[in-house]
């Protein structure tokens, strides 16, 4: 039985909001034969009080370009971020490549995560520091925190319980922090963590790739100066 059959056998079946979309969608000019229609329906409208179905169709294909506009801008908005994160990348690798000493090396990195990425604080845990002092270096015994969040997984992103967060950085840390496992020639060397201050800067639903690259260019140039 057709959609029209079926609406006109009103005394078989009653009529619903499913029949009458049937209808219409299966008899595309209805509104063609009956053209006074779509200006002499009036329709509740929250704002402008009524309209016709021909000004309501212009209010949605207006919503409609609004929302592709927010949408374009907030493209263009990542897109010119991820653009400046590439350079300053790109800088800090030339910076890391130039270090002549591990001192060197760990301040540049302490700089770049602190000054550059305006992040608020950086730490370095390693497995084996042997004599190395510096102040980015975490003192404390942090194998329990590589073992419970990095023996999964390369990164951790996210908040911290505070017993984790005095072992790394020796203070509470009241945003998110991002956890990198730094491993060379499959052996594990120890972790990099940064903290924000901003709760949702570090998410696990980050992109990884730009720290991929920088941790694999980290422990190559850690391993190179330690064994040195």
């Amino acid at each position: 039985m057709s959609s029209e059959q079926t609406m006109n056998n009103t005394d078989d079946l009653p009529l619903s909001d499913e029949l009458v979309s049937a209808y219409l969608q299966d008899n595309p000019e209805f509104f063609n034969r009956n053209n006074e229609l779509m200006t002499g329906f009036r329709l509740t409208d929250s704002q402008r009080g009524t309209v016709s179905l021909v000004e309501r169709q212009q209010q949605q294909l207006r919503q409609k370009v609004h929302n592709l506009e927010d949408e374009i801008t907030q493209l263009m908005s990542v897109a010119t971020h991820n653009e400046s994160l590439f350079i300053l990348y790109s800088d800090l690798y030339l910076r890391l490549l130039d270090c002549e000493s591990t001192t060197e090396l760990l301040d540049c990195l302490a700089q770049a995560t602190t000054e550059l990425l305006s992040l608020s604080a950086f730490k370095l845990y390693l497995l084996d520091a042997g004599v190395i002092e510096h102040d980015c270096l975490s003192k404390n015994d942090c194998q329990s925190v590589m073992q419970n969040r990095l023996e999964n997984s390369d990164y951790y992103f996210g908040r911290l319980q505070q017993s984790e967060q005095q072992l790394i950085f020796s203070h509470n840390c009241a945003g998110s922090v991002v956890l990198v496992k730094l491993a060379h020639d499959d052996k594990e060397l120890g972790f990099l963590a940064i903290s924000s201050d901003d709760a949702h800067h570090f998410d696990p639903r980050m992109d990884t790739l730009l720290l991929s690259q920088f941790k694999r260019l980290v422990a190559k140039l850690l391993k190179q100066h330690l064994t040195l």
